[in-house]
Formats: structure tokens, C-alpha cells, sequence
């Protein structure tokens, strides 16, 4: 393979086959700058890839895993291009996608606890005058429908 002042040059297919991503993949990272100090393009306008490159996708595939998005991802590769160690920033994100995980839970807990209530008082048939005031009285008050219609009113 040919040889630059900076390594061993790889083409974009064979960092795909080697990777296991897309090549449209690739070019999208390529794209939004993720990539940046481990691409150059060649005088004909082809991406060559340094080695390092499988090391940024596997953080990029392993940071996604953990719920960050490419935005944030940018910004921790942008910390570690400065030639800062980016551990500091990643571990506040990270908490931060905890906090808000833990949120999460909760409020599923909650509606499951809903679910559960709704369902545990059930009514195939429920009475007549029920029926007439809501759309499904199993979810629904007569209170409900009086709430939305005194709201359309002011």
C-alpha cells in the first residue's frame, strides 16, 4: 500500500470492510468532522484514512452505545485533537445520560403503576351513562370531557 509522511494510507472501502460500518457510514462521520485528523483527501479528491481511524470509529460506535449523540461525541474528539485527555468531559456527559436515564425509569414506573390500575379495574361493559359522556370510560371520567370543554371556552 502506498506510504505518506504520515503512515500507511488506507481507501475508504477498506476501512469499511475492516470496520464493519457503511461506507456511506464513514462519509457521514467524514462529513461532520469526526474524522477530521485521521482523513486527508488525495489531489483527485479520494478520502485516505490513517490507521488511527479504527480507533475513532470504535470510540465513535462505543460512545453511541452509552447514549451520546455525534454532536457530543464532536466534542469530546475535539478535546482529545487538542491534545487534552478527554476522560473529564465524557464522565460529566455520562452523568448527565444517568440522570436522565434514572428520570426516565421513574416516570415509566409511574405509568406502569397507571397501566396497572387502569387495567385492574376493567369494564367490558361498563354502564350505560359512562358510555355516553366519554369515548372509553376505562381511561376516562365524565370529569375528563368537562375539563376539555371549559378549556375550549376560555
Amino acid at each position: 500500500m502506498n506510504q505518506l509522511p504520515w503512515g500507511e494510507i488506507l481507501k475508504i472501502g477498506r476501512v469499511a470492510k475492516d470496520s464493519g460500518l457503511p461506507v456511506k457510514t464513514i462519509r457521514y462521520y467524514e462529513e461532520l468532522g469526526l474524522l477530521a485528523p485521521s482523513v486527508r483527501r488525495s489531489e483527485s479528491g479520494y478520502r485516505l484514512f490513517m490507521p488511527q481511524v479504527f480507533a475513532r470509529l470504535a470510540f465513535i460506535k462505543r460512545a453511541q452505545s452509552l447514549g451520546l449523540s455525534l454532536r457530543e461525541i464532536g466534542d469530546i474528539l475535539a478535546v482529545h485533537d487538542r491534545g487534552e485527555l478527554p476522560c473529564g468531559t465524557l464522565k460529566a456527559l455520562l452523568l448527565q445520560k444517568l440522570e436522565a436515564l434514572t428520570e426516565q425509569i421513574e416516570s415509566l414506573e409511574i405509568l406502569k403503576l397507571e397501566l396497572q390500575g387502569i387495567l385492574s379495574c376493567w369494564q367490558e361493559q361498563p354502564p350505560q351513562e359512562q358510555i355516553a359522556q366519554t369515548i372509553c370510560p376505562n381511561i376516562q371520567t365524565s370529569n375528563d370531557s368537562d375539563v376539555a370543554g371549559t378549556s375550549e371556552r376560555v
